[in-house]
């Protein structure tokens, strides 16, 4: 029996599903364990087993792989527990990571605190100036050397870096991208002082120009490296000892996932990994349903998450932004609040109410959970309002505390506001949809698309709870909560079901049309790149695919748009063809007649996507059918909708619910990870798949 497992870590709870070639499933959830979030996976792992009923020795020692989607590296990032970094960058430029291309004021900023100036800072520079230095040496935009490398210099400015309390050394040199053999030098002279430390190359994490977003990149590659590297290793010992005889893998944020020894040299590519688990899922799901254009949202315990797939891939970015600095590596592109099911509820000083971003993670946890928590969150106020059931949450492993929830919103926000309870409660519900809503719309529409034109799907352990709130005034199709073997732990679904993806790209900037031979130069490059690093992964693939494309601009602009380019042999009337094809891209964007053909057209960057396809690719099963009409477990008093207040709804168990049962709302599916909230005026349908498929009858269609 040969098996595949997805471990998806979040702030709260660690999710974990399995599937095996015959395709049994099995799934579990468990609280996260901070700060050593170890034990929370090892824990995940002992569930699944016991879900199966076989020893955890025995699921190990067949498992084919592990894919994990960790924290452990945005982690180290948010909170600064990162490495002490020298930084060794070309003689007079020491200052570009402060001075941040002069964007460090607004860089992931939203409009409202831009149009506020005067109110914004800088964040903390990346490296202490005394641990940068700058070394003699000049490569020019040809990559041709204009100044050789002073080796002597570097050996200085290695030892005194190492002296000063340096852990990593980041290199990062002018035109380096073009000819890195002055940076690949330095690594050698590192390991000749100190071979134990840890050296990133911005050649290798970053060969794409413009030197802030590339110094950037380095730094915090080097930064977490290390962090990742003391994470992993102590963990894939722990797994080998237990008895896995497979790899472990760890998710990218680009999609795809890398061996756990791969890892920690290309520590930044991870740290969207437990972001984008989720949006994998729905890829696969959607190609099943046969959903061309689907919104993935994820509401955990901590974050709101959504991302975008549209013709069955996920939308992708070539660049991020954290703590407002920008990280040039290729992400999907999912964005995310601090508005999970633990966000809190508070007051501001102006007396408005706020939820989130802070949240109560798995320690301790909301008030309801009894365990030291007194701050309200978002799972409080949907037991104050009837919608979780305080005996089955968790499937009934975990029984909620109504009473600590009444308390912690009677005193943060009711008293202070001169409100009931239950009214606060349904405050705290609605501003928690709204905001979901704003940033689902932001997404949507930000991408130069329509939220009609596309389905829903909601999942994590609080979304379904939600979902319909959220949903109703966008207009998208349907709404569909995964409920089927993966419920809410879609995310660890969606991570077993990912592939090994690799990237590799080169920064090449030349006028359009550029020669054929020199593109397909590149590009061979390229994937004969990837080919060595897929077969450094040490697995087995059941294909190989190449994805291609190219990073165009109007001359003169400063961004560029990212545009596919066919696979095979180039010809000159292909590369013409490539700029027509950016020409259009560029209008879905921005709009019609925005272009500026005159201007002419600039290739930056040319950049492969390596897909290697691992053999287990677990499918989601069918749901059975049960006679007759869904039966109700009960009913209760629940608050669905703030416009019609608390009334009765019938509660059924979404274990007696078959494919092709209709529900109507008000009503409330009680699954055993997680539960959907459905208002009044709402449909709900269990698919094939036993998803419930919400719909709004209601609402009019444009005319």
């Amino acid at each position: 029996m040969a098996y595949v497992i997805g471990i998806d870590t979040g702030g709260t709870f660690t999710d974990a599903f399995v599937a095996d070639q015959h395709n049994r499933l099995a799934a579990a959830k468990t609280p996260s364990t901070p700060p050593d979030f170890a034990t929370g996976f090892l824990t995940a792992i002992d569930e699944l087993a016991a879900e199966l009923g076989i020893p955890v020795r025995e699921l190990l020692a067949n498992t084919d792989y592990v894919v994990h989607g960790t924290t452990s590296t945005l982690n180290a990032l948010v909170t600064g527990d990162v490495a002490q970094v020298g930084f060794l960058t070309t003689r007079g430029h020491a200052d570009s990571i402060s001075i941040m291309n002069l964007e460090g004021r607004y860089a992931g900023l939203g409009s409202d605190d831009i149009q506020h100036m005067a109110r914004t800072a800088k964040p903390a520079s990346l490296v202490p100036r005394h641990r940068i230095r700058e070394i003699d040496e000049r490569v020019d935009y040809q990559g041709r050397v204009v100044v050789p490398l002073d080796e002597d210099g570097v050996r200085t400015a290695v030892r005194e870096l190492l002296a000063d309390g340096a852990e990593a050394i980041a290199v990062s040199f002018l035109w380096s991208f073009r000819n890195s053999a002055h940076e690949q030098r330095v690594r050698e002279i590192v390991q000749e002082e100190a071979p134990e430390v840890y050296v990133a190359l911005s050649s290798e994490v970053s060969p794409r120009i413009r030197e802030y977003p590339r110094n950037v990149t380095t730094i915090m590659n080097t930064q977490v490296g290390p962090r990742l590297g003391s994470y992993l290793r102590p963990l894939e010992a722990e797994l080998r000892e237990r008895g896995l005889t497979g790899a472990l893998l760890v998710m990218q944020g680009s999609g795809g996932c890398v061996t756990a020894a791969d890892a920690p040299a290309h520590a930044i590519t991870t740290i969207g990994s437990v972001l984008t688990g989720g949006v994998v899922g729905c890829t696969r799901m959607a190609a099943s349903l046969g959903h061309d254009k689907v919104i993935s949202t994820d509401m955990g315990g901590t974050t709101f998450l959504v991302g975008l797939v549209v013709d069955g891939k996920p939308v992708t970015t070539t660049s991020t932004i954290l703590n407002q600095y920008t990280i040039s590596t290729p992400m999907v592109d999912v964005h995310t609040i601090g508005a999970g099911g633990g966000a809190i509820a508070w007051v501001d000083p102006g007396g408005n109410l706020r939820v989130g971003p802070r949240s109560a993670g798995a320690r301790p946890g909301p008030a309801c959970y009894g365990e030291g928590g007194w701050e309200p969150t978002v799972t409080d106020a949907d037991l104050v309002l009837g919608i979780i059931n305080p005996d089955n949450f968790l499937g009934g492993r975990k029984k909620l505390d109504v009473q600590l929830s009444r308390d912690a919103i009677d005193k943060v926000v009711a008293t202070p506001l001169g409100m009931s309870v239950e009214d606060a409660a349904a405050a705290i519900y609605a501003i928690q949809n709204a905001q979901t809503a704003d940033l689902v719309r932001k997404v949507v529409v930000n991408s130069g698309q329509d939220p009609r034109d596309f389905t829903l799907y909601a999942f994590g352990g609080a979304g379904p709870m939600h979902c319909a709130s959220y949903s109703s005034d966008l207009g998208v199709k349907e709404v569909v909560v995964p409920l089927g073997s993966t419920a809410a732990v879609f995310s660890a679904y969606g991570l077993a079901a990912s592939d090994i993806v690799l990237t590799a790209e080169q920064s090449q900037p030349v006028a359009m049309p550029v020669p054929a031979k020199t593109a397909n130069e590149v590009f061979t490059g390229l994937e004969r790149e990837l080919e060595r690093r897929l077969a450094e992964q040490g697995l087995t693939f059941s294909a190989i695919s190449y994805e291609r494309e190219a990073d165009i601009r109007y001359t003169m602009q400063l961004a560029e748009v990212a545009t596919p380019v066919p696979g095979g042999e180039l010809t000159d009337e292909s590369v013409e063809q490539l700029g027509r094809d950016f020409e259009a891209s560029y209008e879905a964007l921005y709009g019609k007649g925005s272009g500026f053909p005159d201007a002419g057209l600039q290739l930056i960057t040319y950049r492969v996507r390596a897909t290697g396809i691992l053999q287990i690719q677990p499918e989601l099963p069918e749901h059975g059918t049960l006679p007759g009409k869904p039966a109700t477990s009960g009913e209760r008093e629940v608050l669905l909708d703030v416009r019609t207040g608390r009334q009765p709804a019938a509660i059924y168990d979404y274990r007696a619910l078959g494919a092709g049962h209709e529900i109507e709302g008000p009503a409330v599916v009680e699954a055993p990870t997680t539960t959907v909230a459905l208002p009044p005026g709402t449909q709900a349908t269990v698919d094939r798949l036993g998803n419930l498929v919400i719909r709004f009858p209601e609402r009019k269609e444009p005319s």
